[in-house]
């Protein structure tokens, strides 16, 4: 049996460092690394995932969807539309939609297959 045990990091993000590592996290440029979720749903159609397989998620490259609706496929068989608002150097944090909201999600990057924004 499966049972679904989300990852959350210790604190939300902050400036003044507590709770994170020592090396600042990929906010590419925004001086903020705390919003809200999405006001709207995500967009309504599930995307194809690629056929080409990562062997690891970078943070750098997901930190080029912060702030954009993105298409998440885990290792194994889930997929979900995450919102990601911060970007560390092994975890993403943000918004998951269940379907009917959004609620606060956070992953560790290994977990991570691959991923689409948009």
């Amino acid at each position: 049996m499966y049972f679904y045990r989300p990852f959350f990091p210790p604190f939300p993000p902050s400036h003044g460092g507590h709770g994170h590592p020592s090396s600042p996290p990929y906010n590419s440029g925004s001086s903020s690394h705390q919003s809200g979720a999405p006001t709207s749903p995500p967009p309504n159609f599930t995307p194809q995932q690629s056929s080409a397989g990562l062997m690891a998620v970078d943070p750098g490259a997901i930190s080029g969807c912060l702030h954009r609706y993105t298409y998440v496929w885990m290792q194994g068989w889930e997929s979900f539309w995450f919102y990601p608002t911060y970007v560390g150097r092994r975890s993403v944090s943000g918004y998951r939609w269940t379907g009917f909201m959004w609620v606060y999600y956070g992953v560790d990057l290994k977990r991570i297959k691959s991923f689409q924004c948009f």
